[in-house]
């Protein structure tokens, strides 16, 4: 299998994974803060939400550099040098994925073009995936 689609798939992994921690961070937030109706309420629970996920991702990839689905996939989330990322680098990737993402997923296709496949965040944050355990 190649190296794009076994990223893809960890990718479909992980939002499954990623449904289940926002579902149960929305509903801490609903109970915390329980006026729905308030002007702020829809954007605060957004941004609370993406702020889950980067802890999530940056948790994640700073102590080990696999998420749970990367584990299961064998990839490694790793510096272009094969080292371990740093805390900015990680915080560098997840927000250019964010960006990437909600561009209509133009730094995932980025892969397709890309000399050795790799996403466009991984590309500006000095990172790569790599498969491990082959």
């Amino acid at each position: 299998m190649s190296r794009f689609w076994r990223r893809m798939l960890s990718m479909i992994y992980e939002s499954l994974l990623l449904i289940a921690v926002l579902f149960i961070a929305s509903f801490i937030f609903h109970l915390v803060f329980s006026d729905p109706d308030s002007v702020f309420f829809k954007s605060a629970h957004q941004l609370y939400l993406l702020l889950v996920m980067g802890t999530y991702f940056i948790w994640f990839w700073i102590h080990g550099g696999q998420t749970l689905a990367m584990q299961t996939w064998k990839l490694r989330l790793t510096t272009t040098a094969g080292e371990g990322i740093n805390l900015k680098q990680a915080i560098a990737r997840y927000l250019f994925a964010v960006v990437g993402i909600s561009l209509f997923g133009c730094g995932i296709f980025w892969a397709l073009l890309d000399s050795d496949h790799q996403f466009l965040h991984d590309r500006l944050a000095g990172t790569r995936i790599v498969n491990v355990g082959d």
